[in-house]
């Protein structure tokens, strides 16, 4: 309920705090006293627009709090949650309107947009007038409001979840449907890549094991080289081998034909052709360990170089070949069981698809129900809001082929007025007298069933006396047996049935320099003489006097 309504600065009003209890509570007062300046307070404070004309002149700033006691379970609560805000049991809705038309807004002191105040404002307290064109006005608030009114939560549910289950399945079977299509585009081109790739086998770390193959082959080859330089000097037609050897023989003859002289040269000569000897043998072992072939070299630079020129078509690296081989040869195998894994998708989106329309058709069956019974109750109020000859209709447009969250179903509260009359939404056909009372007997059937816990009524009951103000009267108080009412009212009928009588008048501040709206709680004899007021006008007679307080009695 709205425990405390706290407005400050707001032209007209210097300070002002009001403490608003349960049941119904009556604002009354003469034409231009500022009850529309309450309400406008209110208003910003739930996420209305702002307006700079708000801010008293010479000042910068104005604000209005409003501090709000929620449910335990309210839908209010969900919503501070989901926006990250604390559901204490009191909640603090503020709003900061600047002289150059900037606004500020805050709930629990914490920094929103105007938009998310006025959503969890709309929770909380629903203002109606004449005027209104929110709440129940709003087509879009009817669907809701028949399903709380049927009671509707778990069906609706249930439609939401096989929506949601729905949307889920059509997805899947459209992105199957693309894969499929993209696959179909590349399926040439992915059997050349997968036939290319499959012959070329390329495997993770191939091109550094060639690599390091083919620098030591090189260096085998050079190595060659040198060996076949060797083996020409050693061996070749001008080795120096036999020229020795005959040169040893020679001067041996001498030798031992008695010229000792060349003996130490002979035994030189004999040694160095026994290194020579040596020498030849250690080359022709490292002619054999070195088995050198060049087609080697060719071969590993061939597959080396197949490797590297198949990663830059690819963009890849060689080590990224096999992870190219593996896609596409998914994408081919994904168009050879695309299909079936469609087939199956479909067959899924079916069963959500029937799912949905067992539901949705409970929904609509329940919907169909529930507005004839919300017709009834709500024409059962008409007659002693002088509305007996209008009707109340709830038009239900239901269409299977429509899939959404919320069913099958439009929802449009219609009325008419008179017999004969077209029937058409509340807010084209119905006057403003009559608007008020149709969204009165409306909310007094709705009051338990979905309605937020503060409701303010503004001047529902103007155009109108009698019998049809003491009914509006006894049907606000109804209403605050169930949600708090606040009533702006000029009917003497609803006042008396108020549990609380508040009195708004303006008062002369600082020797008339400028006006403020004063807020007076009126009770005992204050409260017969505002009554008598309103009954009499501007001259309060005893009899007036008389009369208000046999109202008051005759409705405490």
């Amino acid at each position: 309920m709205l425990s405390t309504l706290s407005v400050r600065n707001i032209v007209l009003i210097d300070q002002l705090d009001l403490a608003l209890d349960a049941g119904l509570t009556a604002l009354t007062g003469e034409t231009g006293a500022g009850k529309s300046i309450l309400l406008d307070a209110l208003t910003l404070a739930l996420g209305g627009r702002g307006d700079a004309s708000l801010v008293r002149a010479g000042t910068d700033s104005g604000q209005v709090v409003a501090v709000v006691q929620l449910p335990r379970r309210h839908p209010a609560r969900e919503a501070l949650r989901a926006n990250a805000i604390s559901d204490d049991d009191e909640v603090i809705l503020r709003r900061v309107q600047f002289a150059d038309g900037r606004t500020r807004a805050f709930i629990n002191d914490q920094p929103v947009s105007a938009g998310l105040l006025q959503a969890i404002g709309s929770l909380i307290v629903e203002i109606h007038g004449q005027h209104d064109d929110r709440a129940l006005v709003d087509v879009a608030t009817h669907r809701a409001a028949l399903d709380a009114f049927g009671g509707h939560d778990g069906l609706s549910a249930a439609v939401n979840g096989a929506y949601e289950a729905l949307v889920e399945a059509d997805a899947a079977v459209e992105g199957q449907r693309a894969l499929i299509i993209e696959a179909q585009g590349r399926e040439d081109y992915a059997r050349h890549v997968v036939e290319e790739l499959s012959d070329l086998a390329p495997e993770a770390g191939e091109e550094e094991v060639l690599a390091e193959r083919r620098q030591r082959l090189m260096q085998l080859e050079r190595a060659a080289e040198e060996v076949r330089d060797a083996d020409e000097i050693l061996n070749g037609p001008t080795a120096p081998g036999p020229t020795l050897a005959s040169l040893m023989r020679r001067l041996m003859r001498k030798a031992d034909a008695g010229a000792a002289v060349f003996r130490p040269v002979v035994d030189a000569l004999d040694a160095t052709l026994v290194s020579l000897d040596a020498t030849s043998e250690a080359l022709e072992q490292l002619k054999r360990e070195m088995a050198f072939d060049p087609s080697d070299l060719e071969r590993v630079e061939e597959r080396l170089f197949a490797l590297r020129a198949a990663a830059r078509k690819h963009h890849t690296s060689c080590d990224g070949l096999p992870g190219v081989l593996a896609r596409y040869r998914a994408d081919l195998e994904a168009l050879q069981s695309g299909e079936a894994s469609l087939e199956v998708l479909e067959a899924a989106a079916a069963a959500a698809r029937q799912s949905y329309t067992v539901a949705a058709g409970a929904l609509s069956t329940a919907r169909h129900a529930a507005a004839e019974q919300l017709a009834r109750a709500v024409e059962g109020e008409l007659p002693d809001l002088k509305l007996g000859a209008a009707r109340f209709i709830v038009d239900l447009e239901t269409n299977p082929a429509r899939i959404a969250a919320a069913g099958w179903d439009q929802v449009a509260f219609h009325v008419q007025t008179n017999p004969g009359t077209a029937a058409g939404p509340l807010l084209k056909v119905a006057s403003g007298g009559e608007l008020s009372r149709f969204l009165l007997a409306l909310k007094v059937v709705l009051a338990d069933r979905g309605s937020a816990p503060v409701l303010v009524f503004d001047e529902i009951d103007t155009g109108v006396g009698g019998a049809v103000a003491d009914a509006i009267g006894r049907r606000l108080a109804r209403l605050a047996r169930k949600v708090q009412v606040l009533a702006v009212t000029h009917a003497p009928q609803v006042a008396a049935r108020a549990n609380r009588h508040m009195l708004i008048e303006k008062q002369a501040i600082e020797e008339g320099a400028f006006m403020r709206t004063h807020v007076r709680h009126l009770d005992g004899a204050a409260r017969q003489e505002e009554v008598a007021r309103m009954l009499a006008g501007a001259k309060v007679t005893d009899e007036a006097r008389a009369a208000a307080g046999k109202l008051i009695s005759e409705v405490s």
